[in-house]
């Protein structure tokens, strides 16, 4: 293959991933993975308006939660409620800590291109560190992620595209591919089998090697359709930015 014909493949594969982009759907969690054991994933946050969830989180300082833009992208901060130490949200468990959103903090999200899907949300108190609750590490800023790394995808979205959501927290192993991806994403599959992310519960973590390195963005067309691989917001690239706000709003201890 010369190397016009490999650029030529590179640009087939932009126009298609543009096509394709125009039948995205908001997206999030779990087809075909497990329930994981219980608050064994003690950074994940639950998005909930009026007792429902809707996105996913991640604890990322006592005080701080990172999700997707587009979750709260036409909501008011002041009608949701941020859940951490929870497992089923059926329950009101012991474990639960409630907060609202004293202010948000987004990074120039361009919905069209679904770019820069990433915010912060900072809670109204810090939350009480322990085994139910604790903060995820983040990458290091540009940390590369090779193709066939293994990850975690997590959260409490449909277990289908037409299937209902689930009470308990759902996991599910992950590989990281690069095929259609775009250097702005983390992308992820599931070979062999009909499993990934689902309608329902964007803003969770993709978990890589104990480290948050994206957050749930987008998918093509339906949950798991083997096609297409699942849409995630790269962390790496925010970095920096996520501890210029974490310094601004006066979080001095912020994780590295």
């Amino acid at each position: 293959m010369t190397q016009s014909d490999r650029l030529s493949g590179a640009a087939l594969a932009l126009v298609l991933l543009a096509m394709l982009l125009a039948r995205a759907a908001q997206a999030a969690e779990i087809v075909g993975g497990r329930e994981a054991e219980p608050h064994s994933r003690p950074y994940i946050a639950s998005l909930q308006v009026a007792g429902n969830h809707f996105c996913g989180g991640t604890l990322i300082h006592p005080r701080f939660v990172l999700t997707a833009a587009h979750c709260l992208q036409n909501m008011p901060p002041a009608l949701v409620e941020v859940v951490l130490g929870a497992h089923n949200l059926q329950n009101a468990e012991p474990s639960q800590q409630r907060f609202s959103i004293a202010r948000q903090f987004g990074n120039n999200y361009d919905p069209e291109q679904k770019l820069n899907d990433i915010l912060l949300l900072q809670l109204d108190r810090p939350a009480n560190l322990n085994a139910q609750v604790a903060v995820a590490q983040l990458p290091q800023q540009d940390q590369q992620l090779p193709h066939g790394t293994q990850c975690l995808a997590m959260g409490w979205g449909r277990l289908g595209t037409r299937a209902p959501l689930p009470h308990v927290l759902q996991e599910l192993n992950v590989t990281v591919v690069t095929f259609l991806c775009r250097p702005h994403n983390v992308c992820t599959f599931v070979p062999r089998r009909k499993a990934g992310i689902c309608f329902g519960d964007s803003g969770g973590p993709l978990i890589c090697d104990s480290v948050i390195q994206a957050v749930d963005s987008f998918l093509i067309r339906e949950c798991a359709t083997r096609q297409y691989p699942d849409f995630f917001a790269r962390v790496s690239l925010y970095v920096d930015w996520i501890q210029s706000v974490l310094r601004s709003a006066g979080a001095e201890d912020s994780p590295r």
